[in-house]
């Protein structure tokens, strides 16, 4: 791997980084970070740095990008409502595990909506990237869901679509965002891990 390519496209990346770019990747940070420990603050803040995306991926005419970041901010606020809303007598809601029929339909959700987007942005759209950007838009449509359920599993795939974007937003020219993506990776396989302990501890209660 040619290192010194890497490292000359991450000082062009800091060169080219708007203020703006820059906000958005420190608060996607900082939620993920939130989200690791189970804490509520993961969603105001990635409210914000979402918000901020939809504007950023419309300018590299990253559609679905768009779009995912758009439904980033509605299952923010489903997320943040179910989260403050235990069920009667519990003081939170628990991190679970999927049964049976929860991988079928996530499974369902991923494929379904890979399809639609990815058709969508082959004939409606000028789109250099379709499909790419769809399986991304796809996966992290299903993370999402499944974070705002509490679902050790959301990791899975959060793990997956940060994986793939790595060398979508390094082609784009959003160097900074492709490190922040590689930087959320590890943060998702740390996130995957600490819920496993929780909800086993719930689990063992």
């Amino acid at each position: 791997m040619d290192f010194q390519f890497l490292i000359d496209g991450f000082a062009e990346g800091l060169r080219q980084m708007t203020w703006l770019e820059a906000f958005a990747v420190f608060l996607g940070i900082a939620s993920v970070f939130y989200s690791m420990r189970v804490n509520i603050l993961v969603y105001p803040t990635g409210i914000i740095s979402t918000l901020i995306y939809v504007w950023i991926c419309f300018q590299y005419k990253l559609y679905a990008d768009m779009g995912i970041n758009a439904y980033y901010f509605g299952m923010s606020v489903y997320g943040w409502y179910v989260w403050t809303h235990p069920k009667a007598g519990a003081t939170e809601v628990p991190v679970t595990w999927m049964k049976t029929k929860g991988w079928i339909l996530a499974i369902g959700i991923l494929l379904l909506s890979y399809l639609l987007i990815s058709y969508v942005l082959v004939h409606f759209t000028d789109s250099d990237v379709p499909y790419w950007d769809s399986f991304t838009t796809a996966s992290a449509f299903v993370g999402m869901w499944l974070m705002a359920k509490k679902k050790v599993e959301n990791w899975i795939f959060w793990i997956i679509t940060d994986f793939v974007a790595i060398p979508l937003y390094f082609y784009k020219g959003l160097i900074l965002t492709s490190f922040q993506y590689l930087f959320f990776t590890v943060l998702a396989i740390m996130g995957l891990i600490a819920w496993i302990k929780t909800a086993r501890t719930y689990a063992k209660s």
